[in-house]
């Protein structure tokens, strides 16, 4: 069995560092807009970019806590699709990935 300490200490300091990210978002969506025309089509703009960004953060989260999870139940390092092992290079680059290469070059 791997010891995934090292890939579970990542997995978490990413997750610590999306929360914090998307609570910056979260207050920046929340600060009063102006009343201009042209600075409020700006920043509605602002708010769109704002808003994908908190999408993305947001899956990113759910695909860690997936990847914690698999940690716990043994079948970290496992793809979830054919069963075979995911390269120790590729969890490296995308250490919640659940997908082996060629799994993932399928989907």
């Amino acid at each position: 069995m791997t010891d995934w300490t090292a890939q579970k200490q990542i997995l978490e300091a990413r997750l610590q560092e999306l929360d914090k990210n998307l609570h910056k978002i979260e207050d920046r969506l929340e600060e009063p807009h102006t009343k201009d025309l042209e600075d409020f089509s700006i920043e509605t703009e602002d708010t769109e970019v704002m808003e994908s960004l908190g999408n993305a953060g947001l899956k990113e989260i759910e695909m860690i806590n997936a990847a914690l999870q698999r940690i716990k139940d043994g079948t970290y390092g496992e793809c979830q699709k054919c069963g075979d092992d995911i390269l120790p290079e590729r969890l490296a680059v995308v250490p919640f990935t659940p997908l082996c290469r060629n799994c993932a070059r399928e989907v």
